[in-house]
């Protein structure tokens, strides 16, 4: 009677055992056989027929926009991965389990699928990989990676400083084909286009425009390979170029259109005209400096800045033929000098007229002034005055005659004396 009591309360607690559910990690663990190492988990595919098609959804958050070099053709910017696909082999019911919905495996435990950015130029120290694994009761896993991402990108500068770029973030798969793996995007565009506004860091001097994907397939020549690619929207702020660059380069044209009103004597035009040609050749040196050396598609200010340097050549050259157009001139070499003689003469030559209280006749009179400088027509002129004024008080008419002799070019005085 004693022993049927113990084999059915022995019974009893294996049927209570066996209905009370195992709330630890570890029977979990047990269950999905990862408390040994399984390579099988590892290496294989997490498929149970090998004609399904891995499906591996992808999202990629912009974190920030950390440099843009136009020289080398490259965009440096800090990206947030998650990976999501689907383990065959990894499912248990919650209630077996005290409701366990989500458990992390080490990274190296499982079959990861590999992708690689095929515009990536980064080191091989950007990327930082999540070591761990999580996974849910239906299969479902994921991960995370993030990286200080440079890729290249071709730009397109002719609108340069008032451009918009398009890159292109290509994921791809190279070990698995079109067949095996197929990638897809966890988000529309424009959850995608929120998200990196929302968490957007850095930007600087360029601006997160939009961001959107295509699914695609990529050939080797011999297999096809989904693909995954984010076309990333950047544009310009260009509010330092117009003020550093734009605005005194139109400045500067001003100037030398302005400086046609400044006289050649002064000695100033053709200087300021060569400082203005060489503030011009700085700022096309900072160009220079900013855009790749390229000869497809100038960009317009380049052309704006060739077009004002080739102006204020012309103007510098069109000084040089002036100045030397005036050299030319005799009167211009002296011209100071000329313009006091021109004076001088009109002081010389001028009559002052004063009123006869006798006679009521005008008598002109010259200024005492050395005599040695006036022409011998300019005194002979000076001299007839003086006799035709004492000619009216003594009766005498005087009479200029030309000399006859060719070899003196001279005038001789004829003097009749009326009766």
């Amino acid at each position: 009677m004693a022993a049927l009591r113990i084999l059915a309360l022995m019974a009893f607690t294996g049927v209570c055992s066996s209905q009370f559910p195992d709330c630890t990690y570890y029977g979990l663990l047990e269950h999905l056989n990862l408390t040994t190492s399984n390579t099988a988990l590892q290496i294989m595919r997490p498929v149970k027929n090998w004609t399904t098609t891995s499906v591996v959804n992808l999202e990629m958050v912009l974190y920030g926009i950390l440099g843009v070099d136009e020289k080398s053709q490259s965009v440096t910017s800090h990206i947030w991965v998650t990976m999501f696909w689907t383990n065959e082999f990894l499912t248990w019911n919650q209630a077996d389990f005290c409701g366990i919905n989500e458990l992390s495996v080490p990274r190296a435990k499982l079959w990861i699928p590999e992708i690689v950015i095929q515009q990536d130029a980064s080191d091989s120290g950007s990327l930082h990989q999540d070591p761990w694994v999580v996974l849910f009761p239906d299969g479902s896993t994921f991960t995370f990676a993030r990286q200080r991402l440079t890729f290249t990108c071709r730009f397109n500068l002719y609108k340069f400083p008032f451009d918009v770029q398009r890159c292109n973030i290509t994921f791809v798969s190279m070990g698995a084909d079109v067949n095996s793996l197929v990638f897809r995007s966890a988000k529309d565009d424009l959850t995608l286009m929120i998200t990196s506004k929302q968490y957007m860091i850095t930007q600087g001097e360029w601006g997160l425009k939009n961001v959107e994907f295509v699914c695609d397939n990529f050939t080797n020549g011999q297999r096809y390979h989904s693909t995954l690619v984010y076309i990333v929207t950047l544009e310009r702020k260009p509010f330092l170029y117009v003020i550093n660059f734009i605005i005194p380069l139109v400045y500067l044209l001003f100037l030398d259109l302005a400086s046609f009103s400044i006289s050649v004597d002064s000695g100033e035009k053709f200087g300021f005209k060569v400082t203005v040609l060489l503030s011009i050749s700085v700022l096309l040196l900072i160009l220079k400096d900013i855009l790749p050396s390229t000869e497809v598609d100038l960009p317009i200010i380049a052309n704006l800045c060739v077009a004002v340097f080739t102006l204020v050549w012309l103007s510098v050259l069109e000084s040089m033929l002036v100045s030397f157009l005036l050299n030319l001139d005799p009167c211009n070499k002296e011209r100071k000098s000329c313009t006091r003689a021109k004076v001088y003469m009109k002081k010389e030559t001028k009559v002052h007229k004063e009123a006869d209280e006798e006679n009521g006749q005008v008598k002109r009179e010259q200024s005492f002034s050395p005599v040695g400088k006036l022409s011998d027509v300019d005194l002979l002129k000076l001299i007839l005055d003086e006799v035709k004024a004492a000619r009216q008080e003594a009766g005498i008419s005087i009479q200029l005659v030309p000399s006859k002799s060719p070899s003196r070019q001279k005038l001789m005085i004829g003097i009749s004396i009326s009766s």
